[in-house]
């Protein structure tokens, strides 16, 4: 505010406003007082206090207390800065306002860390993403419903990859209905396993059979035997039988040979081992002549468990003969088999859904797996329990269970493989031919039994070609299959076999990398 040189200008203004909370009475005093005033270093700047009002009549004694008034002037100052500073935070349109902080100089600031440079930045280290298994298109691949155990394929082809260094030949157990008798299917995945892998011989086979004149692998004659089989409609004791649902009782002279076929497949014609598995509590004689050759001696002892006695060399063929028996023993398989490489037992049963491997005694599976050792079991049904009719398999699926989990438990370091049944035609009511409708049904079961089971599972229907495949096959040129619409013949066995093996061989591939891939 000017002011003027006039006491009428001061009498005008009377109470002149300084600041908003100081305020001069001029009226009283003069004008030069006044001009005084604002001059000296009191009065230097016009706002003196927030809360200070003087008035002129005051000025003597202000001036002589100058000091006392000046520190008070000064402490409220500071104290009401200091106040503000605990004041709520204010904003101005919508920004906040800083806080009033007096000692903001002095105060020891806390170091923010500024971001460092990408490459100086220390970086959790990168999660491995789990190793994903791939299926080849056009390819109906192996599923892996393995248990915490691990038994879906991982113990078969650990042992493919060992199968160098094993003291025995890698052995896979196939069992399966008339889809496969007659070695329809696996005589040829046999072979293609040996040309891969090594081996020869065409493994397990019973001391008798009803097929031996159809079976194109292996030329087989036998006699002095009483036999017995699951399929038999007369008495037949479950508590004596072996892993391929037979038993033999011979008389003295009892006897069975084998020899290799050149003519169906190239790894057959010849053996490294031969193997006669029996069970007998008192002594016993035998005799095996190799090739024709000189009889070879064999003296046993009684057991109540199961033995073997076995003779090496390069065996065409093998005639083995019961010399000598004090009691009743009972007879199961001879084998030609590879001392490294890759054998396949085919265990095929007429009819079978599967079921009758329940009644097996655990004692002699366990006593299988200690002298013949499996790597892997193959579990192929289903062409004697699909129907046309039935929509629901939830009642095989459970009978099927307990069977699987004995496996598992008689062959602990085997892994199980169940193969789903294959395509099935019949006439729907207009005449056509068209996939059974269970058919398709039974394989979801049978995938499902895999799954609660934690084995693995293969969908040969879909492997096959899926719905109508088996018309495809019997009008093939040459024909693949039967005019049943329901069994496949050599040829077609030789199909599905290929198939497999090449999904056996990708599962592998695919196993090897998934554990290279852990390791690193």
């Amino acid at each position: 505010m000017r002011f003027g040189n006039t006491c009428a200008q001061k009498q005008a203004f009377g109470l002149v406003l300084l600041s908003p909370f100081t305020i001069f009475d001029f009226s009283k005093i003069g004008c030069g007082s006044v001009i005084l005033a604002l001059k000296s270093k009191l009065f230097g700047l016009v706002l003196l206090s927030p809360f200070t009002i003087f008035a002129p009549s005051f000025r003597g004694k202000f001036m002589k207390n100058k000091l006392l008034y000046t520190f008070l002037f000064t402490l409220l100052v500071v104290a009401g800065l200091f106040a503000m500073h605990f004041l709520p935070s204010v904003s101005f349109r919508g920004e906040p306002l800083r806080r009033v902080d007096l000692l903001s100089d002095i105060r020891i600031k806390k170091e923010i860390a500024e971001p460092m440079d990408s490459d100086t930045l220390v970086l959790p280290p990168p999660v491995k993403p789990a190793f994903v298994d791939t299926c080849k298109s056009g390819m109906v691949c192996i599923e892996e419903y393995a248990d915490s155990a691990g038994r879906g394929m991982e113990y078969f082809y650990e042992a493919l990859g060992k199968v160098s260094s094993l003291d025995r030949p890698v052995r896979i157990a196939y069992f399966g209905d008339s889809f496969i008798e007659a070695d329809i299917l696996t005589g040829d995945l046999r072979e293609m396993l040996q040309k891969r892998f090594g081996g020869c011989g065409v493994g397990y086979v019973p001391i008798t059979t009803k097929i031996a004149g159809f079976r194109p692998t292996v030329h087989h004659s036998f006699g002095g035997w009483g036999s017995h089989s699951i399929t038999d409609s007369t008495y037949f004791d479950r508590s004596r039988q072996d892993i391929s649902n037979h038993y033999f009782i011979p008389s003295s002279g009892a006897y069975v040979s084998l020899k290799g076929e050149k003519r169906f497949l190239s790894h057959i014609d010849t053996c490294e081992v031969s193997t006669c598995y029996f069970l007998t509590s008192d002594s016993l004689r035998l005799a095996a002549s190799v090739n024709g050759g000189e009889a070879q001696p064999f003296s046993v002892g009684g057991k109540e468990e199961l033995q073997s006695v076995s003779v090496n060399g390069r065996i065409g063929s093998v005639r083995w003969k019961v010399e000598q028996l004090d009691s009743t023993a009972l007879f199961y398989a001879v084998t030609m088999d590879p001392r490294q490489g890759v054998v396949v037992d085919n265990f095929s049963t007429r009819g079978s859904s599967g079921q009758q491997l329940g009644n097996i005694p655990m004692s002699i599976l366990r006593q299988y797996n200690r002298l013949r050792t499996y790597d892997l079991i193959v579990l192929q049904y289903g062409l004697n329990v699909a129907s046309d009719k039935v929509m629901n398999y939830t009642y095989y699926k459970d009978a099927m269970k307990p069977i699987v989990e004995r496996l598992k438990t008689a062959f602990p370091e085997a892994s199980v493989l169940i193969v789903g049944v294959g395509d099935r035609e019949n006439k729907d009511e207009n005449g056509e031919l068209r996939t059974m409708p269970g058919v398709k049904r039974l394989i979801r079961y049978q995938q499902a039994l895999a799954a609660e089971t934690g084995v693995a599972f293969w969908n040969m229907f879909e492997a096959m070609g899926g719905e109508g495949s088996m018309v495809e096959m019997v009008n093939h040129k040459p024909q693949m299959a039967n005019y049943d619409y329901t069994h496949i013949n050599f040829r077609g066995g030789k199909h599905i076999a290929g198939l497999l093996f090449e999904t056996l061989m990708y599962g592998k591939e695919q196993y090897q990398k998934r554990k290279a891939y852990e390791m690193e």
